[in-house]
């Protein structure tokens, strides 16, 4: 992956972090989107999935740890690399924003070069994680998302795209319960304007390729993979 296809947002209440970090961030070759606070720095990430967040803890309208819960809860951001912006000696924050589902945290004041090797470390571990999750294996069903390939049983099969991105989704968290609202919004997104009777459709279609008992519908929320 080339710099510029990898994006990046910085939210900070700041002006001074949002101009020196993003300058300096850009000239490196990522694309920068800004934030100034909490509640928008959620709404650019779910509008523009970035590969890596950097969250400063203290911020009007919606505080950091606050606004990594949200992102966390959004299921097409599950690989985002999140660290926060932490003041020296903040144990607390960073503590706190472990919890909240960060995965890393950078101390403020820190140098321009020192900040950019820091980045790079961490988006090194986001094509790591990327890489490894191409490959799903849960019970007899492997996954390769890579190649849009479902092996069973030592058989290959070829489903149609939105057939293998919903059952891609649905192994991503296996038991973990997937609202209908969240896999229109994942899977088929606002590229067309769908129905639920859509979802039912491309599931009974995945029960008749992979069977019955691989997906559970909940009623009146939606569906989960079982092993």
């Amino acid at each position: 992956m080339k710099k510029k296809d990898i994006t990046i947002l910085l939210v900070d209440d700041e002006p001074d972090i949002l101009e020196i970090v993003g300058y300096n961030l850009s000239s490196e070759g990522y694309n920068v989107i800004t934030a100034a606070n909490g509640a928008d720095g959620v709404k650019l990430a779910k509008k523009h999935k970035p590969h890596l967040i950097i969250l400063d803890v203290m911020m009007p309208e919606m505080d950091g740890i606050e606004a990594c819960e949200q992102i966390r809860k959004s299921p097409d951001l599950e690989h985002a690399i999140i660290t926060f912006l932490t003041a020296r000696g903040e144990d607390y924050s960073q503590m706190a924003g472990f919890d909240a589902g960060a995965d890393d945290y950078i101390t403020k004041p820190i140098k321009p070069k020192v900040l950019v090797s820091k980045v790079k470390a961490l988006l090194r571990r986001y094509r790591e994680e990327e890489k490894s999750s191409n490959i799903v294996k849960l019970g007899d069903i492997t996954i390769n998302r890579e190649e849009y390939k479902i092996v069973q049983d030592g058989n290959e099969m070829a489903l149609p795209r939105k057939e293998f991105e919903l059952l891609s989704l649905l192994v991503s968290k296996p038991g973990k319960v997937f609202k209908r609202e969240d896999i229109l919004d994942t899977v088929w997104g606002n590229d067309i304007v769908v129905g639920g009777r859509t979802i039912d459709v491309h599931i009974r279609k995945l029960r008749e390729k992979i069977g019955d008992d691989k997906i559970k519908t909940i009623k009146g929320v939606g569906y989960k993979f079982v092993v």
